[in-house]
């Protein structure tokens, strides 16, 4: 990405910012059934969150995927992360793929309420891994 050390810090605060941005969308999601959607901003909060750890650190991912991969190398291997945070960050992936992509897929409020918590607390882990840098 060859970005110096303040257009580093700029993109990881503004990544940062549209992690917690985004999951705020999700109650609103929520309240109007909108679960889909709810299950795209929820993927698209921690994504946020983790591409701003992976620039802070200097890990540069191109897809999704790649994102995934890195995530698993130097966080959730190392202990950085913990494992069930990674599962969490997976299914909501798929949830999201399901959502975004398939047809005649019913996504409900049961398949988006278990995941808003956990969501929340992986962000959070993120910025402080961000912060003690």
């Amino acid at each position: 990405m060859g970005l110096n050390d303040r257009e580093r810090k700029e993109i990881v605060k503004f990544r940062l910012e549209k992690a917690n941005q985004t999951f705020a969308e999700v109650p609103v999601q929520m309240k109007n059934e909108f679960y889909r959607t709810a299950a795209n901003r929820l993927y698209y909060a921690c994504y946020y969150a983790v591409t701003a750890l992976l620039i802070n650190d200097g890990h540069e991912a191109h897809t999704h995927s790649g994102v995934k991969t890195l995530l698993g190398l130097h966080y959730l291997n190392t202990g950085k992360i913990e494992m069930s945070f990674g599962k969490m960050y997976r299914q909501l992936f798929g949830l999201r793929q399901t959502g975004d992509y398939e047809d005649w897929i019913i996504i409900g409020e049961n398949d988006i309420q278990s995941f808003i918590e956990p969501a929340k607390q992986f962000i959070e882990t993120i910025e402080k891994l961000i912060l003690e840098k």
